[in-house]
């Protein structure tokens, strides 16, 4: 397959759902640069780019060369935005809020309870007080 046919594929739309895309991050690789992660994603590197400055989840590391370095989990991330944007056409901040709302950890009955920060504080003071 050639790379303009990969791209007019991916642009024209007869791309595989955003679930297939999933299946096709290798396993065998930790870190991917923008050119993969844009072929897996499905979107242009630009289109990364953005993102990365609209949504906070999207942090990839800098390798020493100051490129891009992509992980598992950011691709993962990538795949549901493009999933939100794309498929279920919310605007970036629908996308964003929804993001926030399935990522934040939720109070249930039977669960562990959720430390504030405050709680957390005194908790680790605590701790500090104890070793020391």
């Amino acid at each position: 397959m050639t790379r303009s046919y990969e791209r007019s594929k991916r642009w024209s739309g007869e791309d595989s759902g955003t679930a297939d895309r999933a299946s096709l991050i290798p396993d065998d690789k930790k870190y991917f640069r923008i050119g993969e992660v844009s072929r897996i994603v499905g979107v242009e590197p630009y289109v990364l780019r953005y993102w990365e400055s609209e949504f906070s989840q999207v942090r990839p590391a800098r390798a020493d060369s100051n490129q891009r370095t992509y992980q598992k989990n950011d691709l993962e991330l990538l795949l549901e935005i493009k999933h939100l944007l794309y498929e279920e056409k919310l605007t970036i901040e629908g996308a964003r809020n929804r993001l926030r709302s399935q990522r934040r950890p939720e109070k249930t009955q039977g669960s562990e309870p959720f430390l504030d920060l405050d709680e957390l504080r005194r908790h680790l003071n605590e701790i500090l007080r104890l070793l020391s």
